[in-house]
């Protein structure tokens, strides 16, 4: 996605592009070790995609021009001092995540009335996530649900939550668009169908791999999008004198077809506000 429109802008691998990647894994702990060596190597640009990549990236550097795509709160986090003007050296793309809780809790309890007590599946090491929370929180109480937060961003703290959420018996789940949860999709897609659980995730590609419904931004356009501030910085413009961006569309993605697996049926209120369905 980033490296296609990359090309379409002009910028080929080997000629006039060079990339270098590092992944934490979901090891958030290892994010500034990983973004010190990605400044030793003294790129023109650094590219991050979540809020703890940015926060290190910002920490190991204030002078080369840092690009965000899927950051939920960059203000709220104090990652940059607002999004008109970011005033330093980072800009980028806004996941909204911490404005969604109240639809995610609104559709929720559309498909499971019933549910009083909700897991928040997210990446706990995350400011972001903890800020997406907070709000949640507070939405889920004028609702009567009480939601709780547990870590899903490797397979040890996946593991001790999932097995949670059985033993505690919880009706319903929220899954967070943090990326280190999003490896572990098909695993978490599959617990939730095993249980019967009702489910809604902040990422279509839950739904893809067979999940119920999804409610967010468009991902794979927020990557994209940073290629095009990446190319403008390459350009000379300055990081902070451009303004953050959020999505111009959420989407709301549900699979029939998993309903049906699921003996649930999804509410025509639902339905008709669909932008896709999966079948």
């Amino acid at each position: 996605m980033f490296r296609t429109r990359l090309r379409e802008l002009g910028y080929t691998e080997g000629k006039n592009l060079v990339i270098e990647t590092r992944y934490a894994r979901g090891v958030t702990e290892q994010l500034p070790v990983l973004a010190a060596e990605l400044v030793a190597l003294k790129p023109d640009i650094l590219v991050t995609v979540s809020t703890p990549a940015t926060r290190a990236a910002i920490k190991a550097t204030s002078s080369i021009p840092i690009v965000f795509a899927g950051v939920a709160d960059p203000v709220g986090a104090g990652l940059i001092a607002s999004l008109a003007r970011p005033g330093g050296n980072a800009t980028g793309y806004s996941m909204i995540s911490t404005e969604l809780g109240a639809k995610w809790i609104e559709l929720l309890r559309e498909i499971a009335p019933g549910a009083k007590r909700v897991a928040y599946l997210t990446n706990t090491g995350s400011g972001g996530a903890v800020l997406a929370f907070k709000r949640l929180q507070e939405e889920a109480r004028k609702l009567g649900v009480n939601v709780e937060m547990l870590a899903g961003q490797d397979p040890a703290r996946l593991k001790q939550s999932l097995d949670a959420i059985v033993r505690e018996r919880y009706a319903g789940l929220i899954v967070a668009s943090s990326g280190s949860l999003l490896d572990h999709r098909e695993q978490i897609v599959r617990f939730a169908a095993q249980q019967k659980l009702p489910a809604v995730y902040a990422r279509r590609e839950y739904v893809a791999a067979g999940g119920l419904l999804s409610y967010g931004a468009d991902t794979t356009a927020l990557i994209q999008r940073a290629a095009d501030y990446v190319d403008r910085i390459a350009r000379g413009a300055k990081p902070s004198e451009m303004p953050v961006e959020r999505p111009s569309t959420v989407r709301l993605v549900l699979n029939a077809k998993t309903s049906r697996a699921l003996g649930m049926t999804i509410p025509s209120s639902i339905r008709s506000r669909a932008d896709e369905v999966i079948d």
